[in-house]
């Protein structure tokens, strides 16, 4: 069964950036039917004929998208509410991040998506949706970006994240890290952060640090304070490998930056503690850049086991990186998007984002290491279908047959690799074909519902 969100208009505090922000009520039927027409075209260029299907189809979706009443996106659970249930006792990764959805013609940013997804820091299971807003920059400021406010700036999307994520989840989770690539290494979000919210962010600035010094020389000149051995997933130009990691750390005071605006001059403190982590890859192969990663955290890093737990959370980003990767050309093809109204653009990206994650948490759990329930992603009555579809599924050799418990999140993706094309001999399920298995099982469990409705 699949679950919506309501996805409404806001306007930007300078009325220049307009952010559509996922609010947790119920949508209308017509929504939850949009949603699975986008799960049934993904890979393919999205557009609302082909989200239609037939001509009414079209026109259906067309009314939906363009209804101001609504301005729904169709997103499966009411999903940051229940991701919040499912942080309860935990210490949690916020990781954030933004990805284009339009391209600008210009050759500016175009319209983005920002979404924060919650994991757990110990296991790395994918809870779900923490946060999700769309931007689209304002076109010729009058102001120029030095000289306004911080919370006049585009850049204030990851403020907003930790304080939505901090109050949504962080009344329930043990602790809260907002984790962010180089792009949030903004002083302000250092100098704001919630209360009870951490911060393990990649610097990208080599920012000044006490005693008039700089970040990135201050990192080089600490000794060496143990090593860390770090498996590097493959990427597009990039094969696996295991780096060895040479790591520094110490406490570091950023300084507010000179340039700051008068407002965030008078606001913001002179001043803010943190730890810095350096990891440098050592003996890296010939043909490749060695990594890097300069770390600021508000974690205490007393000793080298403190900074392998912070460069072992840092990795967990790569989480929203498959997650995007779901959502592009491969999977759903979200840039593809073919819309005029940025509105409607905005209603169907969020749609695919919540769906992208059930893909991507049955993907986490896929070998049952969380022991996550099978209720992060499917509801109470999709059950008996889903096992009513292994039996048929399973084989007769040990090979052949779920080896995970039906109350599971790797039994449910068990059933949907092997529903789309998995053999369940060679390799794991990836996101494309445990895709494709969920839209098989949707249609079914339609198939199913309709059956006991007869009877």
């Amino acid at each position: 069964m699949i679950h919506c969100a309501q996805f409404t208009a806001q306007g930007g505090t300078d009325g220049s950036v307009r952010h559509w922000a996922v609010r947790r009520q119920p949508a209308a039927k017509r929504g939850v039917w949009l949603a699975g027409r986008v799960a049934s075209v993904g890979g393919h260029r999205l557009s609302v004929r082909s989200l239609g299907g037939t001509r009414a189809g079209e026109m259906r979706a067309h009314r939906f998208l363009n209804n101001e009443a609504v301005t729904v996106a169709e997103i499966v659970g009411t999903a940051t509410a229940r991701t919040a249930l499912r942080c309860e006792g935990r210490h949690v990764l916020a990781i954030q991040d933004s990805t284009n959805l339009r391209a600008d013609p210009t050759g500016g940013v175009g319209l983005r998506l920002h979404p924060t997804i919650m994991v757990d820091a110990t296991d790395g299971a994918l809870l779900g949706l923490g946060h999700a807003e769309v931007l689209e920059p304002g076109q010729g400021q009058a102001v120029s970006r030095r000289e306004r406010a911080f919370d006049e700036k585009e850049s204030r999307r990851w403020l907003t994240a930790a304080e939505q994520v901090t109050a949504d989840a962080g009344a329930v989770a043990e602790r809260v890290t907002v984790v962010g690539d180089s792009e949030s290494d903004v002083f302000d979000l250092f100098a704001r952060r919630p209360e009870g919210c951490g911060l393990l962010i990649r610097a990208q600035q080599d920012r000044c640090v006490e005693n008039g010094k700089r970040l990135f020389s201050f990192a080089d000149s600490l000794p060496e304070g143990g090593r860390a051995q770090v498996d590097l997933p493959a990427a597009p130009g990039r094969r696996a490998r295991t780096m060895t990691l040479a790591l520094r750390f110490s406490r570091v005071t950023l300084m507010r930056p000179k340039n700051a605006s008068k407002q965030d001059r008078e606001t913001l403190p002179e001043a803010v503690p943190v730890w810095v982590v350096d990891a440098r890859e050592i003996d890296a192969p010939a043909s490749v850049e060695p990594a890097h990663w300069r770390l600021l955290t508000t974690d205490q890093v007393n000793d080298a086991a403190d900074a392998r737990r912070v460069v072992g959370y840092y990795r967990q980003r790569w989480a929203i990186e498959q997650l995007f990767r779901t959502m592009k050309k491969k999977g759903f093809d979200v840039e593809g998007l073919r819309l005029k109204s940025d509105t409607a653009r905005a209603v169907l990206a969020a749609i695919t984002l919540v769906v992208a994650i059930i893909v991507q948490q049955m993907v986490h759990d896929r070998d049952g290491t969380a022991r996550r329930p099978i209720e992060d992603a499917f509801d109470a009555d999709d059950l008996p279908a889903m096992r009513a579809v292994c039996a048929k599924l399973e084989g007769k050799t040990a090979r052949q047959k779920n080896p995970h418990p039906p109350d599971s999140l790797a039994y449910a993706a068990w059933v949907c690799g092997r529903l789309g094309g998995w053999t369940g001999y060679y390799g794991k399920p990836g996101p494309i074909v445990m895709l494709r298995g969920w839209l098989a099982f949707q249609r079914i469990k339609h198939g199913w519902d309709l059956a006991l409705a007869e009877v």
